[in-house]
């Protein structure tokens, strides 16, 4: 039997893909869900739970939840991905023998390959036929989106059909999503912003006050910027919502993973804990490697990435880092890139 048919399919079964999920059917829109395990997609579709992932929230009847990746990809003209970046190829693969070259694909994946240091639009250009793809990136905490918080987010693309579609999945509702063109920096902008969370949480984690931490997100969006524009990506896409916005709400949430990790490496706790009473991904602690080596590669000078690296790869404490970190030269403004 054929499944209905279905507005957009969230590949992915986590708390950003359900949040997701969750409103798109608010406004009305039927959604077909992939999870990998077929006891979550019967929870999904029998209780209208997810588990771990959204504890205490009823999702809504519009989502329709399968393990099957063909059925969940059959007739919809949208395609949406939210999979943590350590599976995303392998997820994208697996999509990619059942989707057509006319379905528009986006991903929700705020991270990079480490191995490879591919974007996640790069690996999706890689593993499928899709020709039309799209990130949607921001400062989109789940549990605020579940639970109704106005929210902003930016859908990039180079195809305008894949901006106004999906926009027009989420219109109406308290996610207020932009359209851009900038594929790259919305994705270097939602990667890179989870470093620069780490160590806004070592620096709350030490105690320091809203001076410190406005000076670790300040630099930091200097680096994620620096970064960039080496891509290719147009600076002045750090200074909206998936940059300095996503930014901006990870760096100061304590509902943010990554900010806890920091705050777990400052009170002296080491990674392997952290990681593991974390229970969901931190895609900082991956991006974090991928970045150092693609900066060290192309000659460029990341003072904070340097940092977070040093504390989770190499074996140094927060505390001196800290200390390294502030003993610097300081250096230029954000705003002398121009001038390069």
């Amino acid at each position: 039997m054929s499944p209905s048919a279905a507005d957009i399919c969230i590949i992915g079964g986590g708390s950003f893909g359900s949040a997701l999920a969750s409103i798109a059917a608010g406004r009305g829109k039927s959604v077909r869900m992939w999870v990998r395990r077929a006891e979550q997609a019967d929870e999904i579709n029998r209780a209208r739970t997810n588990g771990p992932y959204l504890p205490d929230r009823q999702l809504p009847e519009g989502i329709r939840a399968t393990s099957d990746m063909q059925e969940a990809l059959a007739g919809v003209p949208i395609v949406l991905l939210a999979i943590p970046s350590k599976f995303f190829r392998e997820v994208a693969r697996s999509a990619g023998e059942h989707l057509r070259g006319d379905q528009l694909l986006i991903h929700a994946t705020k991270g990079i390959e480490v191995s490879s240091f591919s974007r996640m639009s790069q690996i999706l250009r890689e593993e499928t036929c899709a020709l039309k793809i799209g990130v949607l990136s921001g400062p989109n905490l789940a549990p605020e989106l579940v639970a109704g918080h106005p929210s902003g987010s930016v859908i990039a693309s180079r195809y305008d059909e894949v901006v106004r579609s999906v926009q027009a999945v989420f219109r109406g509702g308290h996610l207020r999503v932009y359209g851009g063109g900038d594929v790259i920096g919305a994705e270097i902008g939602g990667a890179f912003k989870n470093i620069i969370a780490i160590a806004a949480g070592v620096a709350d984690g030490f105690g320091f006050g809203d001076n410190a931490r406005s000076l670790v997100m300040t630099r930091g969006l200097s680096e994620m910027a620096q970064l960039g524009t080496s891509l290719g990506a147009d600076v002045f896409t750090f200074g909206g919502l998936a940059g300095v916005g996503d930014l901006v709400a990870t760096c100061n949430s304590k509902l943010s993973r990554n900010h806890q990790v920091g705050e777990g490496l400052a009170k002296g706790h080491d990674l392997e804990t952290i990681l593991r009473d974390l229970k969901q991904v931190a895609e900082g602690v991956p991006t974090t490697d991928a970045v150092f080596r693609r900066a060290k590669a192309a000659g460029l000078h990341l003072p904070i990435v340097e940092a977070v690296h040093a504390v989770l790869f190499e074996g140094h404490t927060a505390r001196f880092a800290l200390e390294q970190l502030m003993a610097l030269p300081v250096g230029d403004e954000l705003s002398a890139l121009r001038y390069r």
